[in-house]
């Protein structure tokens, strides 16, 4: 064993017993002794127990984890302090800026217990109020931990929608050195929409192919280099691989199509339509004898066939959304006011409502709202509704799911909301019957009107909680329950993939943002993406009922109970 690895053990020790809050004097000795060992002239592991004690700043006791180290490849109490500490806590440990000290607030004052929970928080701001944070600690944070992602060659779409747009704008401007008018297209899955990227493919029609090779070097923002299936190869500054496609102008429609679409579906498209020449996308499927297909539902599933009888389901846009629901105020944890939040809806996005959804009473770690506040935020809602109208405010909560499947309000507190939004926040180890059934009571709850992300996932650092999918959506069905797109980029929860299904069994849907700042209303265009690649319409979205449709809903609800 080197020493290097000794000391990272000794240091991790000494992180772990710090985090712990034990013997400060016997934290030190462990932590200095680490720094001892990673700087020694020579091997430990050649030494006996004997000599090993005789090295400064070892002692008896440290030298005897030591040789318990070499001995058996494990310290006991190391063991020991691990088995109490959550694995996502350990991994924090590793994160540039952050110490035990400022952990053990993240975990026990915060309720975060892995780097995907403190990726999330970093976006809802709610690191800036904890004690020994502020805001230029949570962005250093942010920054270390979007890296680490990075690291692993993925990217959320969110990430890379920037860079991307920015790419394709600075192409353009170059092509237009080039002869013959290139064409331009991004392809792949980033024009698919899916929620995780691992490379962006951008495809250019050329007269001269030659010429485009040839003068790519002249491109500034990137460095392309040829490789193989005929790309072009760069790399963004921050690791995303860039794919450049240089074809023929006038094959330039049929490769976009290629490269754009799921393996299966591109095949069964083609077999159907020929290779071409086509002037356009829709020329392919129009030659295929099928409906256009949008890119988003590209995806190799049944779209081929909904699109030969002409049934593909006309897809939703940003702009039918009416207003947003499932957000947070100063209330709770968010960063703008109640009133803040309502302008920026009415004033700025010109929705006609917002949907306030604080956390509720059990997020202590969140600021939630107990039973007085409750009222007292209903107060302010009233005389808020008054000034702003016809905008109106509706009254709602994200009551937390407890471990039994219970809300954390009695009806009498219940009932007082115009809606409530469920949603699990704690807990999350469950296995998939705990956490499936857990899920069904809270739907069957008759005050429950939105399931809010279903699995509790963070895309690319938490997988959520096992769910029989089925069930649940077969639940929110046989109840009426309405269950959450959330837009969070880091969510996208309930996943896509499941849209379909929860569609065919006539549940609703509902794009929510789970805003904690107005800049998070504009979260939505990714759950409208989301939403379209689940095939979801207009009319079967919560959110884009008018003011007075929501309205009838909730009420209607209410009266039925």
């Amino acid at each position: 064993m080197e020493n290097k690895t000794i000391a990272r053990t000794l240091r991790l020790l000494s992180q772990l017993m710090e985090l712990h809050n034990e013997n400060p004097f016997k934290i030190k000795s462990v932590a200095n002794a680490a720094f001892k060992v990673d700087k020694l002239p020579f091997a430990i592991r050649d030494k006996t127990f004997e000599e090993i004690a005789l090295i400064d700043g070892l002692g008896k006791s440290i030298s005897a984890k030591v040789w318990e180290l070499l001995q058996t490849g494990f310290m006991i109490e190391l063991q020991t302090i691990l088995a109490e500490t959550p694995e996502g806590i350990v991994e924090m440990l590793g994160i540039k800026g952050i110490g035990p000290k400022k952990i053990s607030v993240i975990w026990k004052d915060l309720a975060i217990e892995n780097i995907g929970e403190l990726y999330y928080a970093c976006n809802e701001n709610r690191l800036i109020e904890a004690k020994g944070f502020g805001l230029k600690t949570q962005e250093e944070i942010k920054k270390v931990i979007e890296f680490q992602m990075a690291a692993h060659g993925k990217f959320l779409y969110a990430q890379a929608e920037g860079f991307v747009n920015t790419l394709f704008e600075d192409l353009a401007v170059w092509l237009r050195s080039i002869s013959g008018e290139p064409l331009l297209g991004v392809a792949g899955a980033y024009r698919r929409c899916l929620e995780i990227i691992e490379e962006i493919e951008f495809v250019i029609g050329a007269e001269s192919i030659d010429e485009i090779v040839t003068r790519i070097s002249e491109f500034e923002p990137l460095q392309f280099e040829a490789q193989g299936d005929d790309a072009l190869i760069a790399h963004s500054p921050t690791g995303l691989k860039i794919k450049l496609y240089v074809v023929a102008k006038h094959d330039f429609h049929l490769n976009w199509f290629k490269l754009t679409g799921n393996e299966k579906h591109v095949t069964e498209v083609l077999a159907l339509a020929g290779n071409g020449p086509f002037n356009d996308e829709q020329s392919i499927y129009q030659k295929a004898g099928l409906a256009f297909v949008e890119p988003e539902l590209r995806e190799g599933l049944n779209e081929i066939e909904l699109a030969k009888a002409n049934k593909l389901p006309h897809l939703i846009t940003y702009n039918d959304l009416k207003g947003s629901l499932h957000n947070h105020s100063t209330w709770s944890d968010g960063v703008h006011t109640l009133e803040q939040m309502a302008l920026y809806c009415k004033d700025n996005l010109q929705l006609e409502y917002l949907g306030i959804c604080d956390h509720s009473k059990s997020a202590f770690y969140a600021n939630g709202l107990n039973e007085q506040r409750v009222y007292a935020q209903h107060q302010e809602i009233e005389a808020l509704n008054a000034k702003l109208a016809p905008f109106k405010i509706f009254k709602g909560i994200e009551s937390d799911i407890l471990f039994d499947g219970s809300l954390d309000y009695s009806d009498d507190i219940l009932k007082t909301f115009d809606f409530v939004v469920a949603s699990v926040h704690s807990i999350l180890r469950m296995d998939e019957e705990k956490a499936t059934s857990r899920l069904i009571k809270a739907i069957e709850n008759p005050y429950t009107t939105i399931l809010g992300h279903p699995t509790g996932r963070l895309l690319l650092s938490r997988k959520g909680y096992p769910i029989d999918y089925a069930k649940v959506i077969d639940a929110c069905a046989a109840n009426n329950v309405v269950i959450e797109i959330n837009a969070n980029p880091l969510r996208l929860d309930l996943d896509w993939r499941w849209h379909r299904y929860a569609l065919e069994k006539g549940v609703i849907l509902s794009i929510n943002p789970d805003a904690h700042r107005t800049e998070g209303f504009h979260d939505m265009k990714y759950g409208v993406l989301a939403g379209r690649k689940g095939g979801l319409q207009a009319k079967q979205c919560l959110n884009s009922y008018s003011v007075n449709e929501i309205a009838d809903h909730f009420k209607n609800r209410i009266n039925n109970i």
